[in-house]
């Protein structure tokens, strides 16, 4: 049996779709649906069932995809040791969020430049959990950090660490309402008060109220401004309440910049996700940037 059809199948198997395949394989996609029809002939059997979006596999196309794709994976991971020990640089395409990727990832990430004999070339790109996982489906980048755990068996995730959340505000804002106060009458002290955020539909804080309050919460933004790092000075400078992760705003609660207002014995936590297309972890450069990873966020917490 061909190699090469069973690389593009195992690739469609994947990718749930010829157009997604064909992208990811470099080819056009009436290649990818005449190699899939050749090998379908060869067995005797149908592989996929065509849809009006996608394509699902049959039983045998499952049964096939099982048995063929590790030893496929282990074929990928031989020659990409060969590639990896003749390149003087590898470069990694990491995308996630900026304010995690600024902040944890790529300082994790730099200590790989020269590791071992090997050098490694990064480059970032930041993006929203929709932006950076159709980025990586579509090949544009080799890893992604997001909060969203995809769907599928394109691409394969793995947890990498939670973020805890913490309600700020300023020192003018917390001597204003008080921990004693907050403590009594809830929300209710908080109401109307201005909120700092990333979006208007207040994301962060939405989701603060509703683990820590079981409510919604009736403030309106008084500053939007799409990074979490500019969310912190803006509240930091008396703009507002915020709500933002503990990592991001731990130093500025040491220096006093910033207060917590409220310490909730089960705090609101998001899950970190760090996402390959399947497969490619047979690639060592790729590899190694998520095992570097994996083993930083171990004291992340």
């Amino acid at each position: 049996m061909d190699l090469a059809l069973l690389r593009t199948f195992v690739t469609v198997h994947r990718a749930g779709s010829f157009t997604r395949a064909a992208a990811l394989l470099g080819l056009s996609q009436p290649a990818v649906t005449s190699q899939i029809r050749t090998l379908e002939r060869q067995l005797g059997r149908p592989l996929f069932l065509r849809q009006a979006r996608g394509v699902t596999p049959t039983t045998i196309g499952d049964e096939l995809a099982h048995k063929a794709a590790p030893h496929l994976d282990a074929l990928v991971e031989i020659a990409e040791t060969g590639i990896d020990e003749d390149s003087s640089i590898r470069t990694l395409h990491l995308a996630g969020p900026p304010e995690f990727t600024a902040e944890r990832a790529l300082p994790a990430l730099t200590g790989l430049t020269g590791q071992d004999g090997h050098s490694y070339a990064l480059r970032a790109s930041f993006g929203n959990a929709e932006e950076v996982l159709e980025g990586l489906a579509a090949g544009h980048h080799d890893l992604a950090i997001t909060t969203a755990r995809p769907r599928g068996a394109l691409l394969t995730a793995t947890p990498l660490c939670d973020e805890e959340h913490v309600l700020v505000a300023g020192e003018r804002w917390a001597a204003r309402i008080g921990p004693g106060k907050l403590r009594r009458k809830g929300t209710l002290a908080l109401e109307n008060l201005p909120v700092v955020e990333v979006h208007e539909s207040l994301p962060f804080v939405a989701r603060y109220w509703a683990s820590v309050f079981d409510t919604l919460p009736a403030s309106s933004g008084a500053v939007i401004v799409p990074d979490l790092r500019a969310v912190l000075a803006c509240a930091a400078s008396g703009a507002g309440l915020a709500v933002l992760p503990r990592y991001l705003c731990a130093e500025a609660l040491e220096r006093g910049e910033v207060v917590a207002l409220l310490d909730p014995a089960v705090p609101p936590l998001r899950t970190y996700f760090l996402v390959v297309r399947t497969g490619t972890l047979a690639m060592p450069h790729i590899a190694r940037a998520h095992e570097w990873l994996l083993r930083a966020a171990a004291h992340w917490a």
